[in-house]
């Protein structure tokens, strides 16, 4: 049974989320459903799952096995704040 919701949301993310569901062809209230869904049912069966997203853009980043990360980011810092 589908229910009415009523959502108090700044314009402008309101306009940006109509202008994304416009450009992949689905409803407000199904990313909404989704979003809903997706935060109380995983929490339910245990079991985590990344966003479309999340899971288009992993592994998109390919880095050596000896990279040092944390290294490289104390660098970073380092000349961010000298």
């Amino acid at each position: 049974m589908d229910a009415k919701l009523t959502l108090k949301l700044n314009d402008e993310s309101i306009n940006r989320a109509k202008e994304y569901v416009s450009s992949i062809g689905t409803s407000l209230s199904s990313v909404v459903e989704g979003f809903f869904d997706s935060l109380t049912l995983n929490k339910m069966n245990q079991k985590f799952e990344y966003s479309p997203l999340v899971s288009e853009l992993s592994g998109i980043i390919h880095l050596d096995n000896d990279f040092d990360y944390k290294s490289d980011y104390c660098n970073y810092l380092e000349q961010k704040y000298e």
